[in-house]
């Protein structure tokens, strides 16, 4: 056999082969969950600002011009860049004995 002549079948196999695959994905039926807005059932009542938040979203492209939106996001902003309190200026620790607090967190062998 000439080897122009199994590149040529080789190539024809690997045609068919592919466009055996795109048929059948292109065929397959594709099962989509149902998307459901994931919102809490009392989301205004526990906080209003996520309420608010809410409802500028729902605005579109008008709420960078709602001034009540703005004044939502700079508080939503000021409360993820906050810094936390650490545990460790709690009036608990702060009222104890510096040799009690030694430690804490870390694990004790026996001969402590």
């Amino acid at each position: 056999m000439d080897a122009k002549l199994l590149a040529r079948i080789g190539a024809v196999a690997f045609v068919a082969v592919a466009i055996t695959a795109t048929v059948l994905e292109l065929t397959r039926k594709e099962e989509r969950p149902e998307i459901t807005p994931a919102r809490p059932a009392q989301a205004g009542a526990a906080d209003p600002l996520r309420a608010e938040l809410l409802r500028c979203q729902e605005l579109g492209e008008a709420g960078p011009r709602d001034p009540a939106c703005l004044r939502a996001w700079a508080e939503s902003r000021r409360r993820f860049l906050m810094p936390r309190t650490t545990p460790s200026t709690s009036p608990s620790r702060a009222s104890r004995p510096p040799s009690e607090t030694r430690g804490e967190g870390a694990v004790l062998s026996d001969d402590e």
